[in-house]
């Protein structure tokens, strides 16, 4: 093929999303030639699409970071991977391992889709280093859904929570991060509470190994009721602005609040009492490294885990797919290819 299509914005606003007909890359040295088989929607594309939240995008611009396909060709010097292995994106591109880079007064923000171009296209070139090998056990379509959403789960409960079998942990909503957070947490031996305002969603949170499935409305004070007022150890903060005050209310003593969401806004307000006297932990999650991506991948094969995908749409369908990304998906909503 000499051709392929892409997504293209050429301002912000999805009025201004086009799939275009353009040629196909060619891996230059170091590079690998991506063949895509899916790519997993995040809520962080909307918000690039709709404004860009504050990076200074290079139009035509590519939405997008999470993909999943088979290598076509190498460039000279690749050493990683060879064509016909199966490939996932990293979410941070040059972030490997240890402290990611930025400073106090400049932070990082090189992400795929992001500062960089990202990935709603039939063939990427990109570095070698930005992929991981794709685990094993799942099909493409599975495996898109981890760059983004499974790692972030990881990263807050395993990476940086060090999270224990006996420990509870709390997911607020029933949306990719928040279903890998309960996936992930079950199978580190931990009791798991989700929130969500849909019955249907809690019956399927359930199904999925929930122990508590509990109402939106009043989920503080059903905290408090089912851990006899103990709290939660792990708490996945996946609404933002002012409700971190809620979880700092329903987290325990010396529990750590994970801040992941922005969908309540980005300016977070809170009591301060409440994560004095608990000694409480707050940490903000900007997805993860790559080292953690393959920590990830081969959990994955070993804990046999199975991503919840509520659709799948075609490249042609991306508008649908981001309105029902809007709507709430149970999980994740994934783009294929063929």
């Amino acid at each position: 093929m000499t051709t392929m299509r892409r997504w293209d914005l050429s301002g912000f606003g999805r009025g201004s999303l086009q799939l275009k007909q353009v040629p196909v890359p060619e891996p230059g040295p170091g590079q690998v030639l991506v063949k895509a088989a899916a790519a997993a929607l995040n809520y962080r594309d909307t918000l690039v699409i709709e404004h860009g939240m504050g990076l200074a995008l290079d139009f035509p611009f590519t939405p997008a970071s999470d993909l999943a396909g088979t290598v076509a060709a190498i460039g000279d010097g690749v050493t990683r991977f060879r064509p016909g292995d199966r490939v996932i994106t990293t979410f941070f591109p040059g972030w490997v391992d240890g402290r990611s880079a930025g400073s106090a007064k400049t932070v990082d923000a090189t992400t795929l889709g992001g500062a960089h171009q990202g990935v709603l296209a039939e063939y990427v070139a990109l570095p070698e280093e930005w992929f991981v090998a794709a685990p094993r056990s799942l099909d493409l379509a599975e495996a898109s859904t981890l760059p983004c959403a499974g790692l972030t789960a990881w990263f807050a409960l395993v990476e940086r929570g060090q999270l224990r079998a006996g420990q509870s942990v709390l997911v607020q909503g029933t949306g990719g991060v928040a279903l890998f957070g309960l996936q992930i947490a079950k199978a580190h031996g931990a009791e798991v509470f989700v929130t969500s305002a849909s019955e249907d969603k809690r019956e399927r949170a359930r199904a999925l190994g929930a122990d508590h499935a509990i109402d939106r409305d009043g989920w503080v004070e059903a905290v408090y009721r089912l851990t006899a007022d103990r709290g939660i150890d792990h708490i996945l903060e996946l609404v933002g602005g002012a409700h971190l005050a809620k979880a700092l209310e329903a987290v325990a003593v010396d529990g750590r609040v994970s801040v992941i969401g922005v969908i309540e806004g980005y300016d977070l307000s809170a009591a301060a009492m409440n994560l004095l006297l608990k000694s409480a932990t707050v940490q903000g999650i900007r997805v993860g490294h790559r080292r953690a991506l393959e920590d990830l991948v081969r959990a994955v094969d070993v804990m046999k885990l199975k991503p919840v995908i509520d659709r799948h749409y075609t490249l042609e369908e991306v508008p649908a797919a981001l309105n029902h990304l809007d709507r709430g998906p149970f999980g994740k909503i994934v783009i294929t290819f063929d």
